[in-house]
């Protein structure tokens, strides 16, 4: 056997490798990590097993081709798989390790899984025990801020052991995305501090990299903004002792610079919900305890109706920072020729964060009063990663960052993800004035547009194909994608948009779907082309994320492409819920994050979101999906799906337990909307029993549902 080189290997789960005979199933397996599997097993006869006809690596070929190497073959649609399988159980009756040798395929960057389905699935279904590995590059997927050399290593983690009838497709699958999550969460980035890893991406990317504000069109490069906001951190420091600041800003130079400075003074941004009402405001502030507020006067001016803070407790970025000019400069030549470390020394910081509170952002409370999450330091470091590595974007990309800060995917993804890695990014203040923000695309040439689908509505209204020309990816979150949406966006602008998945407590991406990669003719060289892009779904989990599925009452494990409560894990999952030991408990168990989300998983390994927990309700022991029987109202009364015109909530009820409840903007006539769905076989359990006629639909500045205020509105009525 040739010679595998042990420097920079790193294991886990090898508790997990049985004495008898096993079929080890990698996630990849190139020629150097199958050269460290037979040095892991030199005590041990492996055999390896290879696909007929599958493209493989010249070097590994070749390797496979020696006299000294063991080798067996199988063909998906052979009619020799019975001799094939009778062969690998001799193998593994004899103790011998089994290994599969996948062939190459095409994949998009951090793709947890390179083999296609259909051999797994063949592969899985042998009879044989199974012995998930999870292999691992982690140079491969590294943050800009992160050292090559120091990461470039070989990770072997090793899953449990399937049996029997659990030796099968969903349970594999299940247990390699947890051995993934295993590798991942051991990765030393993640011990980090966030104001470490910014100052190195503001220093690495310092002359090339910049934000432009969309409201005046100012640009700012990136060794400016590090001066500003180190200058501007020694005052907030000499403002307040407490843990945390709030901050009542838009996007924008003076929102990120704000944001960063919070962090360098070694506290808590807390990006406050300016859309809000008085008594979840309120409810914020005394939970965080607070007692300073970052904003802007203009920005004052315009919210003459938020519940603004005692005028002493506000301190104003645009008349703070003319005055710490001669500071700025001072610190743009020091930043020029201090380390990373040093600044970090001089601003009194520690270079490790880990699991300590970087940031607090507060759930929008669509289904009760805010709670606050508390995101450390090892949740965005890895979050940034993880979405980082899946998107790939180049440094002369440019990101549009019109999402509010508040909102858990406007701050990771369009604040500390472009300065990590560098990429450009281009602000403004609103998501809702999409003809503003069409301008900017065009003239910008910006490439990855994120939006709520509410706000994609905005884009067809008013913006002109040729404005978003220089698109590349549209990714969508927070809300569900309707069909009829994402087909206007496509024939409109000849955009693909792409849907993806993720909460408040998962800092927040999860999934995504991503641009299938392009036929190019080259297929037979390079191996198949696997998906990344299903559309009903929310994507294919992102490095690092390990999930279940259970019954949604019982908690009872169920298949992995059962429908069920989604439970995920990684390190990307939340800390803790501000104060609240028991509603954290609720919902964190053993590291497991019950999502309150109801789905699936199909073979390829993309979600499906079926529902929301809290938007079902038990009727005479079925469950209802809310949003299935909204689609199923929408489609008999030929609404559009565009307006919100519709809720569903339910009520108790002493005979079936629940009823359905149809809030609507529009005129209904019950006997015609009975008609009309038991025409269309909807169950009688889910026509809703009684309909009240609002002014309009309660919505959150998001676009999602306001949930809470759905339910006051249809108990004042009934």
């Amino acid at each position: 056997m040739a010679k595998a080189n042990q420097h920079n290997f790193e294991l886990h789960g090898k508790e997990n490798i049985p004495e008898h005979g096993i079929l080890i199933v990698p996630n990849r397996l190139g020629f150097d990590e199958l050269l460290h599997l037979e040095k892991f097993f030199s005590d041990r006869k492996v055999v390896f097993l290879i696909e007929k006809g599958m493209a493989y690596d010249p070097l590994l070929h070749a390797h496979l081709e020696k006299a000294d190497v063991s080798a067996l073959e199988f063909a998906c649609d052979d009619e020799s798989a019975a001799s094939f399988k009778k062969e690998l159980h001799r193998c593994l009756a004899a103790d011998e390790m089994v290994v599969f040798v996948p062939g190459q395929s095409r994949t998009r960057p951090g793709q947890t899984i390179a083999i296609p389905s259909r051999i797994l699935k063949f592969v899985t279904s042998t009879g044989a025990p199974l012995l998930p590995l999870y292999v691992d590059r982690p140079e491969e997927t590294c943050l800009s801020t992160e050292n090559v050399r120091d990461v470039e290593r070989i990770v072997f983690s090793f899953g449990r052991a399937l049996q029997r009838e659990g030796a099968n497709l969903a349970n594999y699958t299940e247990n390699l995305l947890i051995a993934a999550e295993v590798a991942y969460s051991n990765r030393p980035i993640l011990n980090s501090h966030l104001a470490y890893e910014l100052i190195k991406g503001l220093k690495k990317h310092g002359a090339t990299s910049h934000i432009i504000d969309g409201l005046d069109e100012s640009e700012l490069r990136y060794d400016k903004l590090l001066a500003a906001a180190i200058a501007f951190s020694r005052q907030i420091v000499k403002w307040t002792d407490k843990k945390r600041v709030g901050i009542i800003l838009p996007p924008g130079k003076a929102g990120l610079l704000t944001n960063l400075a919070v962090i360098f003074a070694g506290k808590s941004p807390v990006n406050l919900n300016f859309t809000a009402g008085e008594v979840a405001i309120k409810s914020c502030i005394e939970q965080a305890g607070m007692d300073r507020f970052i904003t802007a006067g203009p920005f004052m001016a315009k919210m003459d109706t938020f519940a603004w803070p005692d005028k002493e407790q506000l301190i104003l970025v645009d008349e703070v920072l003319p005055p710490m000019k001669k500071n700025i400069i001072m610190w743009l030549v020091l930043t020029k020729f201090m380390s990373a470390e040093t600044i970090m020394m001089k601003l009194g910081l520690s270079r490790k964060g880990g699991r300590d509170e970087a940031i607090l952002l507060f759930t929008s409370g669509s289904s009760g009063t805010p709670k606050g999450v508390v995101l450390s330091h090892r949740n965005l470091l890895a979050n940034v990663n993880q979405f980082g590595s899946r998107i790939d974007l180049r440094s002369d990309d440019k990101v549009l960052g019109c999402l509010p800060l508040f909102h858990s995917f406007g701050c990771t993804v369009t604040m500390w993800y472009p300065v990590i890695e560098g990429v450009n990014l281009v602000t403004y203040p609103s998501p809702l004035d999409t003809a503003r923000l069409a301008e900017l695309i065009e003239k910008y040439s910006i490439s990855l547009v994120l939006a709520t689908p509410t706000f994609l509505r905005g884009y067809l209204r008013r913006a002109k194909k040729e404005q978003l020309a220089s698109v590349k990816m549209v990714v969508t979150g927070a809300e569900k994608l309707p069909t009829k949406v994402a087909d206007s966006f496509k024939r409109r602008f000849g955009k693909t948009v792409y849907e993806g998945y993720g909460l408040t407590e998962t800092s927040p991406v999860t999934n995504v779907n991503l641009p299938d990669l392009e036929e190019d003719g080259t297929e037979g060289e390079l191996g198949e082309i696997l998906p990344n892009h299903r559309p009903g779904s929310v994507g294919i989990f992102i490095p690092g994320v390990a999930v279940r599925i259970t019954d949604p009452e019982s908690f009872e494990p169920l298949p992995l492409h059962s429908s069920g409560m989604i439970w995920l894990k990684g390190a990307n999952i939340f800390e803790e819920y501000l104060d609240l030991p028991e509603k954290t408990a609720e919902v964190k168990l053993n590291d497991w994050f019950m999502t309150g989300d109801i789905g699936r998983i199909d073979e390829d390994g993309f979600l499906y979101i079926e529902g929301r927990l809290s938007r079902f309700s038990k009727i005479a022991g079925e469950m209802v999906p809310h949003e299935t029987v909204e689609a199923a109202v929408i489609q008999a009364m030929k609404f559009k799906e565009d307006d919100r015109k519709i809720a569903i909530v339910g009520l108790p009820d002493d005979a079936k337990g629940e009823i359905l409840v149809l809030l609507s903007s529009a005129d209904i006539d019950q006997t015609e909307l009975r008609t009309n769905l038991s025409g269309a076989g909807i169950a009688a359990l889910w026509i809703p029993k009684k309909i009240i006629k609002v002014n309009e639909i309660p919505i959150l500045a998001s676009g999602k549902l306001d949930i809470k205020s759905c339910e006051e509105l249809a108990k004042g009525e009934a």
